[in-house]
């Protein structure tokens, strides 16, 4: 069955944030943990949306105060760590649009961090944008994409999820969609193992951004 509709996640997928969510993260928490946390101790508690991470370490007495921390890093280091849009993602989002593929982002950026991260790259206009604010739990949990596929007014088996992580491949499967795992992200390392396990989980790999373009695509609704 060919798509209609495509489905993005957002932050390593589309664009490159890590080392700014990783410093960012650092500083916010360095006063309620008592040190300054490495990349490798943030990333191995698998940061998927910032208020819901930071409340996990710090709890909810401080997690407000912490989170606007955050957001005060989040804005000022972001002209000096964001790392950009992925190579070729701006032509393949141009194609689909030419195409006329409705498009869509699903992420666990919230609604803030999304606005401030908008100053600084032209990803143009989504017909759907699902974000961190908008759903009652982080992915793998499946509401943001069925929200989205719902606002798109296609059948799920019509859309595809395209994600850099085993959660964004989870959330795809657990909304009925197809899934795609991108490897345009992942350091060489990580490559084989992220592969054979998204493969397992039955998803689609695409090796590059202009993979998108190649899959079954049928313009609607």
């Amino acid at each position: 069955m060919a798509l209609r509709a495509i489905l993005f996640d957002l932050d390593g997928t589309l664009i490159a944030t890590r080392r700014l969510y990783v410093e960012a993260f650092s500083r916010a928490l360095e006063p309620y943990v008592g040190l300054r946390l490495s990349e490798t101790e943030i990333m191995s508690r698998k940061p998927r949306a910032e208020r819901r991470f930071l409340r996990e370490i710090v709890g909810p007495e401080h997690a407000p105060e912490c989170l606007e921390r955050f957001y005060e890093h989040f804005e000022a280091l972001h002209s000096t760590h964001f790392q950009g849009v992925y190579e070729g993602v701006p032509e393949l989002l141009a194609a689909l649009r030419s195409r006329g593929v409705p498009l869509g982002l699903v992420t666990g950026k919230s609604r803030r961090a999304w606005r401030i991260t908008r100053e600084h790259v032209e990803l143009g206009s989504f017909h759907v944008e699902v974000l961190d604010d908008d759903v009652p739990d982080q992915k793998p949990d499946p509401s943001g994409v069925r929200q989205a596929v719902s606002a798109l007014n296609v059948a799920p088996e019509e859309v595809v999820y395209v994600g850099d992580s085993l959660t964004d491949v989870e959330a795809a499967r657990g909304a009925g969609v197809r899934a795609g795992a991108v490897l345009w992200c992942k350091k060489e390392e990580e490559r084989d193992r992220f592969r054979r396990e998204a493969e397992a989980m039955d998803a689609r790999i695409l090796p590059r951004p202009e993979s998108v373009v190649e899959l079954p695509l049928s313009p609607g609704p």
